[in-house]
């Protein structure tokens, strides 16, 4: 089975929208992700249509309650089959280890990501909320949390890749947005790269949304992108 690297955020609001985009990619060169605003408007349903065409769920959801509260959502959203599920980091160890517990026994568990930082946080933000130290800092700190506590992985941005992986396990999955092609704008993205920097500095997989959603022909932004990246 295919094991692609990429990863298309739908960027939607509708069902009908995001299905016909659908349609027109191959699921054997990338999978999908849902979000929350196209998730609150379709909901599981609308995640079993895009399984049925073939592709691979990341259900990014960012779950951040009570442990308890957590790890029910966790259990729920892995009986939908989707490949990977996403919690946030900042609801700390109890929360974490509960969102693991929720996929212990499970027949074919999905991946389970924790959220570090935001790619769209800047120094003035982690001010603004609190945080001591420097970005980079405050990921590898609660990385490290998340590694402990057995999650598969985390989402961050590719510029902390290095210092990630050499601090945790080889396996430790790293899935990265703000990912931008060349040629892209940065949108609302804080801390971007191309395609093949993320790769080069570490990541296991890539998410892009709207250079992908909003292009005229979407199969061939993705053929550049893999021919950029050797696949």
């Amino acid at each position: 089975m295919p094991d692609p690297r990429l990863i298309v955020a739908l960027d939607f609001s509708d069902a009908k929208a995001a299905l016909a985009f659908a349609h027109r990619l191959n699921p054997e060169q990338c999978r999908l992700k849902v979000g929350l605003e196209l998730y609150t408007a379709a909901g599981p349903l609308f995640i079993e249509s895009l399984m049925n065409l073939g592709f691979g769920i990341f259900l990014d959801l960012k779950f951040h309650d009570i442990p308890n509260t957590v790890e029910r959502a966790v259990r729920v959203a892995s009986s939908l089959g989707v490949w990977m599920i996403n919690v946030h980091a900042l609801g700390g160890r109890r929360m974490l280890e509960a969102s693991r517990a929720a996929l212990e026994g499970a027949h074919q568990p999905p991946k389970l990501v924790a959220v570090t930082l935001l790619t769209s946080m800047d120094t003035v933000t982690l001010a603004e909320v609190g945080l001591q130290g420097s970005i980079s800092q405050n990921v590898l700190k609660l990385a490290k949390m998340v590694d402990e506590c057995g999650l598969d992985g985390i989402v961050c941005s590719a510029l902390e890749a290095p210092a990630l992986r050499n601090t945790l396990r080889s396996q430790f999955c790293l899935v990265t947005p703000g990912i931008r092609p060349l040629g892209s704008t940065p949108d609302d993205q804080s801390r971007i790269v191309t395609p093949a920097e993320a790769i080069a500095l570490g990541a296991d997989y890539l998410v892009i949304g709207r250079p992908i959603s909003r292009a005229r022909e979407p199969d061939e932004v993705i053929k550049g992108i893999l021919m950029e990246l050797g696949t």
